[in-house]
């Protein structure tokens, strides 16, 4: 990731969270408020709850596991012939009003979106890949708030130091089923796709 120019880091206020990451917003936003800043502030970027929050940036390790996750979902995408879509890391998931997320992946389903757009209406998995600054929030914050996004039906949580990837997946009614996967396979239904978790964590 490129470094952030100075002229954008000094209209920044830094607050420290206890997972190490920074607030950005000299006030507090709504999520279009959001995206339209956005589009002017190279980096990547979260908002919680109105507040902007800058991305820490990751390791070879961590950039390596995320890509094979995005190489992985593709393949089981095509292995199915699905009518869905694979977006790297950058895209936005809006949660609600002053909450809006950007997983290290994602699978849409349906028309392609539109070139410009930055934001994915309708998930159905969603993945983040641990980092040291991410891990409090990737297990609690995140997930409550991308199952409260009616299309998701699956996030996965994905170890980038060893084969173990937690999956919770949509139950009935307000249940979320959670399982940890070392080996074997992942079955995402909806959208009917099986992930190889060698093909995660290829030497």
């Amino acid at each position: 990731m490129r470094p952030k120019p100075a002229a954008s880091l000094s209209i920044l206020r830094p607050i420290r969270y206890d997972f190490d990451m920074t607030a950005a917003a000299k006030s507090r936003m709504n999520v279009d408020q959001y995206l339209a800043w956005a589009q002017s502030h190279p980096g990547r970027y979260e908002l919680s709850e109105g507040e902007v929050i800058v991305m820490s940036p990751e390791s070879a390790g961590q950039a390596a596991v995320k890509f094979a996750v995005q190489r992985a979902l593709l393949t089981g995408l095509e292995a199915r012939r699905l009518p869905c879509h694979v977006l790297a890391d950058g895209m936005t998931i809006r949660v609600d009003e002053t909450t809006a997320y950007e997983p290290d992946a994602l699978v849409y389903c349906g028309a392609r979106l539109a070139p410009s757009s930055m934001e994915v209406p309708n998930p159905v998995v969603v993945v983040e890949v641990l980092s040291p600054s991410t891990r409090h929030i990737d297990a609690s914050a995140k997930l409550a708030g991308y199952f409260r996004v009616r299309s998701v039906a699956h996030y996965l949580i994905v170890d980038p130091t060893k084969p173990l990837v937690v999956h919770h997946a949509r139950g009935s009614g307000e249940t979320i089923l959670t399982r940890v996967v070392t080996q074997g396979t992942i079955q995402l239904d909806p959208p009917g796709m099986t992930v190889t978790i060698a093909d995660i964590y290829a030497p």
